[in-house]
């Protein structure tokens, strides 16, 4: 709990992936930072995205050329420093050619080749399609091509906890009601949602990295007006049981100028999106319309022989991407590049504001938005981030660490232990310590999800929920019954309870 009395440098609303990266960098910097998230982490745009790491190949189109080298650079850095939540993944694109010639799409593939230094990710190439393949006939050619995979929710989850490594306090669950600049500090009040309880922080600069709320923050709490104006896209995805058994992602041009990803998830599925549709409302309510099921599932179904409609979609997931508002056209072209802006008149506390940007960027966004902040603070460190493993990610190899985890642990299942590796890394041994038996990881609530894991999310997560559980942290609720969840719920109810009473004894 913070100091009554404690002065931070930073206080941080938003508690996405931007906001997390923020915090992290200024507290390896030295800055003491006070984040609050008035849900919970990557509740929201942030947990909703395509789930990849990539430079962007359409973007070239719009010639954005800066961002697309920045992250394709970025994929890289990312890879290193997260190898157990993220993996290269290749990328095949049916050729079309009513829609994009062959040589528009060779000229984007080099720029994308070579926009920035390849350490790890092959080239590009060009394809032909075996014809008992998965895809329709007629599509014989086509191109194949490098980006990553990343679990975005975990992104944000292990940012935090670098953060909170650092001396960093992160409060979820709280949400910032009312910002006053009081000369050179900020007096911030901030709601606990669950108890109701409001208290005060002080800081001596404030960064409001809200992403779809960025700009209701300022009139709702600071009651100024919001010094750019962003625009509200929404996103949507669908999950099928696998339409085809290769390793690769499938990304599918479409009449309309769009693409959409077909991608490999979570081993039995097939992740399909995104759409693009302006968005006008509560970023929180935000939903797939039927509209944009049969825009997926019509593209699906021109490009593979495995055919689905509206029965097969086991779920379906939409985020508002809170883009900055270039006078664009139309909601794809609107540009994914971010920037912030800095208000600090003179002899009064600074505040930092957020504007886009795309998740495979926040590591840089964030080190650049430090660095301006760090202007107002002399004392703190330098960059740091670019060689940083994230909490988990300290190895060399999948493998190697897999064989050592199942040699200290040779009781515990296979496929356990494999999605331990993607999803903890090497704090799969804390959240396996002192156990020694399969009796020992608690109640089974099934798909290898035991009453440890359950509790080492409750403690070092800032999970509460079961959508926390089931959906962010981990993405077991595609293979969780109805029974099984309730089963869950129950368990959680109960940890709570325990909580409470011995809270309060």
């Amino acid at each position: 709990m913070a100091k009554q009395h404690q002065i931070y440098d930073l206080f941080v609303v938003g508690g996405g992936i931007n906001g997390v990266g923020i915090a992290a960098d200024a507290a390896g910097r030295g800055l003491s930072v006070f984040l609050c998230e008035m849900n919970d982490l990557a509740s929201a745009t942030s947990s909703n995205s395509s789930k990849l790491i990539h430079g962007g190949l359409r973007y070239l189109e719009y010639y954005e050329f800066r961002l697309v080298k920045e992250a394709l650079a970025e994929r890289e850095v990312l890879l290193k420093n997260a190898p157990h939540i993220m993996w290269p993944l290749r990328f095949r694109l049916p050729h079309r050619p009513h829609l994009r010639p062959a040589w528009m799409i060779r000229a984007g593939l080099f720029l994308y080749d070579h926009l920035a230094k390849r350490v790890t990710l092959p080239a590009s190439k060009s394809i032909k399609f075996d014809p008992s393949g998965p895809l329709v006939k007629g599509i014989t050619k086509g191109f194949e091509y490098s980006d990553g995979w990343v679990d975005d929710a975990r992104l944000v989850v292990l940012n935090a906890q670098q953060a909170q490594a650092k001396g960093a306090k992160i409060k979820t669950r709280c949400r910032c009601i009312a910002a006053v600049r009081k000369d050179e500090l900020w007096e911030v009040s901030v709601e606990n949602i669950l108890t109701g309880k409001v208290k005060t922080i002080r800081s001596k600069a404030l960064v409001n990295a809200a992403g779809p709320w960025v700009s209701s923050l300022f009139a709702d709490t600071m009651e100024i007006p919001a010094p750019k104006k962003i625009r509200l896209v929404k996103g949507s995805h669908i999950i099928v049981p696998r339409i085809h058994d290769e390793e690769q992602a499938y990304i599918l041009q479409n009449e309309d100028g769009r693409i959409v990803f077909v991608i490999p998830y979570e081993e039995a599925f097939s992740l399909i999106g995104t759409t693009d549709e302006e968005y006008q409302g509560d970023p929180s309510a935000v939903t797939i319309s039927q509209a944009e099921i049969d825009y997926l599932i019509d593209i699906s179904n021109q490009h593979f022989t495995t055919q689905i409609d509206n029965t097969q979609i086991i779920r379906t997931y939409s985020g508002v991407r809170p883009l900055l508002d270039d006078d664009a056209e139309n909601a794809q072209a609107v540009t994914r590049d971010y920037t912030f802006e800095v208000d600090a008149p003179l002899n009064q506390a600074a505040l930092l504001s957020v504007f886009g940007g795309k998740i495979t960027t926040y590591r840089k966004l964030a080190q650049a938005a430090v660095d301006k902040l760090c202007e107002h603070f002399p004392q703190a460190g330098p960059q740091w981030t670019a060689d940083a493993a994230l909490p988990g990610g300290d190895f060399q190899s999948k493998t190697e660490l897999l064989e050592q985890l199942q040699r200290q642990h040779p009781w515990l299942p296979q496929q356990t232990a494999q999605r331990y590796v993607r999803s903890y890394g090497t704090l799969s041994h804390k959240l396996l310590q002192h156990i020694d038996s399969l009796e020992r990881m608690g109640q089974h609530f099934g798909a290898g999800l035991y009453a440890c894991e359950v509790e080492y999310l409750l403690k070092h997560e800032w999970a509460v929920s079961l959508e926390d559980i089931l959906w962010r942290r981990t993405k077991l609720g595609l293979f969780l019954n109805p029974a099984q969840t309730s089963a869950l719920q129950e368990y959680l109810n109960r940890y709570f309870n325990f909580k409470n009473l011995d809270a309060a004894s």
